[in-house]
């Protein structure tokens, strides 16, 4: 257990999971022609910033930062869950998605207002689930991953931040 919480470990095993994410997503996009609502594109950027941490972090010069790095980094995958769970509940229907992510509301006034809304909708919608298992959609096993990763970014940050030589 003290391994995995030991600061460059956890470091490269975020890269891992961010890249095996990320993976996941592509896969699913373009293996299984499940294509990406404006909500999801926004869960893949917090996988990505995770993964420029990280790997900033295990350069030997910036070793000593990897306390702040790997909070960061769990700070990133809080808000990558907090995005996930918005578009759990869009999927859900308990709130409404934007206009980016459902299409513009209102009837339009002319056949060119028309012509434009039909244009400006998404080819994908955010509000149907492409894909579930168990009754879980992608972005609802987004919330889990992320929280799950983000807390263990956090605990491995703080016990990093307590070790003699290292910023803390």
């Amino acid at each position: 257990m003290r391994q995995l919480l030991n600061p460059t470990t956890a470091m490269a095993l975020l890269v891992l999971a961010s890249a095996t994410a990320l993976g996941a997503a592509f896969v699913s996009q373009y293996g299984f022609d499940l294509q990406p609502c404006v909500l999801c594109i926004y869960q893949r950027w917090p996988y990505v910033i995770v993964i420029a941490l990280c790997l900033i972090g295990l350069t030997p010069r910036a070793r000593e930062l990897a306390p702040w790095v790997l909070m960061l980094t769990a700070l990133t995958l809080a808000v990558n869950s907090g995005i996930a769970v918005y578009h759990v509940g869009v999927e859900q229907h308990l709130w409404a998605g934007s206009e980016g992510c459902v299409g513009p509301s209102g009837a339009p006034q002319t056949l060119a207002a028309l012509r434009a809304q039909i244009m400006a909708t998404p080819v994908t919608r955010c509000d149907e689930i492409a894909f579930s298992l168990f009754g879980v959609s992608m972005a609802g096993y987004n919330v889990l991953f992320s929280l799950g990763l983000a807390l263990y970014a956090g605990v491995a940050g703080r016990r990093a931040g307590k070790q003699p030589g290292t910023i803390g």
